[in-house]
């Protein structure tokens, strides 16, 4: 029995380490898995063998290959040349090749990116500046005048007494502030 085995350790787990380390690195999703999803994404009648300009941009606008390098009008250009509203994945690889040639980046970064990128779909939603707006707006302890009379001090409205002017059938004239002191001896 050898000093290695005794110990439990051996270089085979070494070995497999650095191969699990190198598997993470890797993308987990092929460049080809991509384009079908994002070939799919936004078109229920698609198989996913054909992309749209419009999916390629968001596509590449998702992996960030999008920068003051690259543009849509860049992709818009290099697109049209193929004269087709849908390509293929082969066409694809050349519309990629011609863009990166043209604009001087490395084919190999696009593409890595684009495989990394994840799936499709919205990646970050913000609440936007509107949300201050709209809590503004919709206070009613903001509000004046004759929208002010349809909303309690609570908040709650009021329902049809606040929208309508009821009559009043009582005698008194409106803004009398002795109603109902009037005592019938008199």
């Amino acid at each position: 029995m050898t000093e290695e085995t005794a110990n439990g350790s051996s270089a085979a787990p070494v070995e497999e380490l650095g191969q699990l380390a190198l598997e993470e690195t890797a993308p987990k999703v092929t460049f080809s898995d991509q384009f079908k999803a994002f070939s799919k994404f936004g078109d229920t009648k698609s198989d996913g063998r054909q992309i749209t300009l419009s999916q390629s941009d968001k596509w590449m606008k998702q992996a960030k290959v999008f920068d003051k390098q690259i543009t849509t009008t860049d992709t818009g250009i290099h697109f049209k040349k193929f004269k087709a509203m849908k390509i293929t994945l082969p066409d694809y690889n050349k519309f990629l090749e011609d863009l990166a040639k043209t604009k001087k980046v490395e084919l190999a970064t696009i593409k890595q990116k684009m495989a990394s990128c994840g799936a499709p779909g919205v990646q970050q939603v913000s609440a936007g500046k509107a949300a201050a707006a709209v809590d503004r707006l919709t206070d009613p302890s903001k509000y004046t005048g004759s929208h002010k009379e349809r909303f309690d001090a609570s908040g709650k409205g009021k329902g049809i007494a606040g929208r309508r002017n009821l009559v009043d059938d009582s005698g008194y004239v409106s803004g009398y502030q002795h109603k109902d002191t009037y005592d019938g001896a008199h």
